[in-house]
């Protein structure tokens, strides 16, 4: 890994407070009943999150939660998360489930956009992350270069560059990450290897199909 990205809640600041949110299975509940938006089944970090929640609750569970979020959608998912970000401001649904770095990207651009984030906590699961991660293949020409790429990648220098540019979080724990990303707030991440994640995407994209999530 070289740079982390939170999968987080987004929330319209004029209907929704952080008191009202727990977590991802939260909101399969009937208060977010037409008030969610997702983005499409189609992209890798939704399929992610419910590859994580396959491991953490199971397979049946799993359909159930995704069945929940199915029936509580506010529109048809969205083609990206600045789309679903967008259809908040617009009044289409007050919840939303984003990569960080949309959202930093939107407030950068517009900070006077009524959203905030929302990271669920250790008690409940922890915030489902994802990473930026590269690797020397097998039989790469220049291997001893390329692990030396890396290991530059992990320094703090590299670091801020890196995860600092597209606002996401350094992998390096001795990395503060940029005061604008900081300033949302601390993220108690998932303690489920993300490895697995890729190992169970297969049966995550055929549970959201059984589920009618599109």
């Amino acid at each position: 890994g070289l740079s982390l990205r939170a999968r987080a809640i987004v929330y319209h600041t004029d209907r929704v407070g952080p008191a009202d949110l727990k977590d991802y299975v939260d909101l399969t509940g009937a208060k977010w009943k037409n008030r969610l938006v997702l983005r499409t089944s189609k992209k890798v970090y939704n399929q992610s999150l419910t590859a994580s929640l396959i491991m953490a609750h199971g397979e049946d569970k799993a359909e159930e939660i995704v069945r929940g979020w199915v029936a509580n959608l506010a529109a048809p998912p969205t083609t990206n998360d600045t789309k679903a970000m967008q259809a908040l401001v617009a009044g289409v649904g007050d919840v939303a489930v984003v990569n960080s770095y949309y959202y930093g990207r939107l407030m950068r651009d517009k900070p006077e956009t009524p959203l905030a984030l929302f990271f669920p906590s250790a008690d409940t699961g922890g915030t489902h992350v994802n990473v930026s991660g590269a690797g020397v293949t097998t039989h790469a020409p220049h291997r001893e270069q390329a692990v030396k790429f890396l290991e530059w990648l992990s320094t703090p220098e590299a670091q801020r560059l890196f995860a600092d540019l597209n606002m996401e979080y350094p992998v390096n724990p001795a990395v503060e990450p940029a005061p604008l990303v900081a300033a949302w707030g601390a993220v108690e991440a998932s303690t489920l290897p993300v490895a697995d994640f890729g190992a169970n995407q297969a049966r995550a994209i055929k549970l959201m199909d059984r589920a009618g999530y599109k």
